[in-house]
């Protein structure tokens, strides 16, 4: 028992890395859009990426766990890479059309009711009540943050918030093959794939639509440092977290990096946060609250059921 409330702890340690590593991908990708378009972006972010995984798996002895996959595993890489190529054009896409990034940030927490949804359909996954109350609470917050004012059809198909709400289906399907097979393939390996396949969608973009190699140096600074945390440290986080906690709990946690999106969207382009986004950021925190305290909630009632079933 006590080593699988480690292991818990493990599991949220990494998704906390994720939400900070993947909060700043929004800045720094948002920053770099100013100066150069989506397939230079994705040559050089994704070129970068490979870069510091390759760095990071040679130092870690770590790259003889391509040598371990087997042909089903292969053959799943190919499709999880497929997926990521097209979550990420349209995830970076919307950022690049949408002025501020933390708008985006919260609209992708749409992900939780996928992962939770196909969670529930093919991992078999269960949220307690009191989770089930977080999650509900966690979403209507981002629900509120993201509210533009106006008409109901402007605030809900607001420029970009349809391919926000794609990418976030595409990725939660990708959340769900990586989970049910992440014994099976190291999380290494998986962070490689994903850079390698989008790495090639977008150096054949490069050519097709004639983009220049050149990028400003303003721009090609933020796509190095970006680098670092999105294709490497973000990717490898996040499914490391899958291996210690459930994929839908990992989701609904890393909703709560639209409150630090936004911050730095107010400290970096001077986009002020309006009342009731801030009131929708608290109610986001409540609800994480509510869905970190249920599941720790039951698992001491576990652990004292089984000391009193031990004593019987």
């Amino acid at each position: 028992m006590k080593q699988q409330q480690n292991e818990t702890w493990k599991g949220y340690l990494f998704v906390f890395i994720s939400i900070i590593a993947t909060s700043n991908v929004y800045l720094f990708s948002k920053a770099a859009f100013r100066e150069i378009d989506l397939a230079q972006f994705g040559f050089y972010w994704f070129l970068f990426g490979m870069g510091w995984n390759l760095l990071f798996n040679t130092v870690s002895g770590k790259l003889r766990c391509i040598q371990k996959v087997n042909k089903k595993g292969r053959y799943l890489l190919v499709i999880i890479g497929l997926l990521e190529i097209a979550g990420t054009s349209l995830f970076f896409y919307s950022i690049s059309v949408m002025k501020n990034p933390a708008i985006v940030s919260f609209i992708a927490n749409t992900g939780p009711l996928f992962v939770g949804i196909l969670g529930f359909i093919f991992l078999h996954e269960r949220f307690r009540r009191l989770e089930i109350i977080g999650l509900i609470v966690t979403l209507l917050g981002a629900l509120i943050i993201s509210y533009k004012p106006g008409s109901i059809s402007e605030s809900i198909f607001i420029s970009g918030a349809g391919y926000v709400v794609l990418s976030s289906l595409l990725f939660a399907i990708s959340s769900i093959l990586v989970k049910k097979n992440i014994k099976a393939i190291d999380p290494t390996v998986l962070s490689m794939n994903r850079s390698l396949f989008i790495f090639g969608f977008s150096a054949i973009a490069m050519f097709a639509t004639g983009s220049s190699f050149y990028i400003p140096q303003t721009a090609f600074n933020n796509v190095l440092l970006g680098s670092i945390l999105g294709p490497f440290l973000t990717v490898y986080a996040g499914y490391t977290a899958l291996k210690y906690i459930e994929a839908s709990r990992a989701s609904v946690i890393g909703s709560s990096k639209g409150l630090f999106v936004m911050m730095g969207s107010w400290l970096i382009f001077g986009i002020l946060p309006l009342s009731y986004q801030i009131i929708g950021g608290i109610i986001s925190i409540f609800g994480v609250v509510l869905l970190t305290v249920g599941k720790n909630k039951w698992n001491i009632f576990d652990l004292r059921y089984k000391i009193i079933r031990k004593k019987d």
